[in-house]
């Protein structure tokens, strides 16, 4: 039976570089940050948007994911109401990729928010990145070429490496790359003898 493994942790944690390791070594590995990118940009969704939350956060037609943050951010009840509309769908697409992967003996979700999503309950094992907050605020100022205060406006909105370590099977202190990616071979060598 397939094993699923969570892999979570908050912002410029470096669970996309993990999960990249990880397909890598042939795990099919699903992003659900990405896939709630592509669902967001359907008809349905952006109606929904739209119907939740006015038309301020978009320009002519299309929805401005900057807007939509900072407005989303700055209130977590809007927060949730998004995700609301956005984590069903984002269940239903992994459950049908989960269909197509149903052979291999791991697969991997990663998502960002996994607890706060309750998609947690769906895993078999957590693996929680963990790594220091100053990393992590450069690590997103150079990638997404945003603001220091918005990075932690978003660090807010999440739980703390804390909260998640108590609710995960495995941590992974992130680094060096090497180092990381032996943790991450460790790891996957309990998980094949489990």
């Amino acid at each position: 039976m397939t094993k699923i493994i969570g892999l979570t942790g908050g912002i410029g944690s470096g669970k996309t570089m993990i999960a990249k390791y990880m397909k890598s070594l042939g795990i099919p590995v699903y992003i659900a940050d990405d896939e709630a990118k592509k669902i967001m940009k359907s008809n349905e969704v952006l109606n929904e948007i739209r119907k939740e939350f006015g038309n301020t956060i978009f320009d002519e037609e299309k929805l401005n994911n900057v807007k939509l943050a900072q407005f989303v951010f700055n209130n977590s009840a809007k927060l949730e109401k998004l995700n609301a509309i956005v984590h069903p769908l984002v269940k239903k697409h992994f459950d049908k990729w989960l269909l197509k992967h149903k052979n291999s003996p791991l697969i991997v979700k990663e998502a960002a928010i996994l607890f706060e999503s309750g998609s947690y309950k769906y895993c078999d094992f957590i693996i929680t990145v963990t790594a220091p907050i100053e990393t992590r605020i450069q690590r997103v100022l150079e990638r997404d070429k945003t603001d220091r205060e918005s990075i932690l406006k978003r660090i807010q909105n999440q739980w703390t490496d804390e909260e998640r370590v108590l609710k995960s099977d495995f941590v992974i202190q992130n680094s060096t790359i090497k180092d990381t990616e032996n943790q991450v071979d460790e790891i996957l060598k309990k998980l094949n003898n489990l």
